[in-house]
């Protein structure tokens, strides 16, 4: 099969196309055919050699996909050959920068019919992303109201349109005309531009000079410690994403007594992850949650899909097809 392969740490170039062995599954394992696969920033660290935790070289990166079953290994229950499936693996195991891989059974979960296989491959990590920061670390409740720090990626789309399915008010903010409108599309009640000076001060007039009680942050280097200024008392912001330091003032957070949490995907327990998956399946079963690719490219292009998703201006799920 063809795969991308990395035989030593760098830049995108190190991405090479080549033909592997087939994939067999073991016990408690599955093989899924892919039809596409995501590409997340994380994966641009690994690549790079500069993450908490590396793989072995040579690896195939990737860790969303979305395929059909095409082999099932002993022990397995619960799932049939030919079952449309999106594919959730864990940081331990990579794989999906490939025509097939072999996973645990409990790393794919079921593909509604109305889904196509390139928006299952923005499940995995951009949505369990949204619902974990939203959810579980949160702890978001209706009635609340969420800025989602950069909304137009893969992440914030999904997490837009997880808080307006939980009765959250959504205030979204992008950086291009094509981003707005894809996070207005998404749900937002409000979008701003984040490229635009002063954009915050527009949040009290927002919300009744009360500020926001949630902040979903993907850029917390550039934005955090602007984000403790607009929180309300015991409000909460939630790392996702950090390219870098920043320097706080963290006496913002001692009169509201406002919290700032990390997080991190790979840190949910298994009940989490099936918590995780449940929501994401039921929110796609009922139409709650419908993700937006933004970009599609042949399984060669690996190098050039690397380099897009770290850009500004990426809106949606960029997605290798093969």
């Amino acid at each position: 099969m063809h795969a991308i392969v990395v035989k030593q740490f760098g830049g995108a170039e190190v991405l090479e196309f080549a033909e592997v062995a087939d994939p067999k599954p073991a016990s408690g394992q599955v093989v899924v055919r892919l039809h596409a696969a995501g590409v997340n920033p994380y994966e641009t660290y690994i690549r790079s050699g500069k993450y908490a935790r590396l793989p072995e070289l040579p690896y195939i990166p990737g860790s969303d996909g979305a395929g059909l079953v095409e082999s099932i290994g002993e022990g397995v229950t619960g799932i049939a050959l030919g079952d449309r499936v999106y594919v959730a693996t864990s940081v331990a195991r990579w794989g999906t920068y490939a025509e097939r891989i072999a996973c645990d059974a409990a790393a794919v979960h079921p593909l509604p019919d109305a889904i196509s296989f390139s928006q299952g491959a923005a499940l995995g990590v951009p949505a369990a992303t949204a619902y974990r920061a939203l959810v579980i670390r949160a702890r978001a409740r209706a009635s609340e109201t969420v800025l989602i720090h950069g909304a137009s990626g893969g992440v914030g789309i999904a997490a837009t349109q997880f808080a307006r399915a939980m009765g959250l008010r959504v205030i979204g903010t992008a950086g291009t005309p094509e981003g707005l409108d894809a996070v207005k599309r998404a749900g937002a009640h409000t979008v701003l531009n984040h490229r635009e000076d002063g954009y915050l001060a527009k949040i009290p007039e927002l919300t009744g000079s009360r500020g926001v009680d949630v902040i979903l942050e993907m850029l917390a280097n550039v934005n955090l410690d602007k984000d403790l200024g607009v929180l309300t008392p015991r409000g909460r912001v939630i790392v996702v994403g950090n390219r870098g330091r920043i320097e706080i003032d963290a006496r913002q957070t001692m009169a509201k007594e406002s919290a700032i949490l990390g997080m991190q995907l790979w840190a949910a327990s298994p009940d989490e992850a099936r918590q995780t998956h449940a929501a994401i399946g039921a929110a796609l079963e009922t139409g709650l949650l419908k993700p937006t690719v933004g970009r599609e490219l042949p399984l060669a292009s690996a190098p050039e899909a690397q380099r897009a998703v770290m850009e500004d201006a990426a809106t949606g799920k960029i997605v290798l097809t093969m």
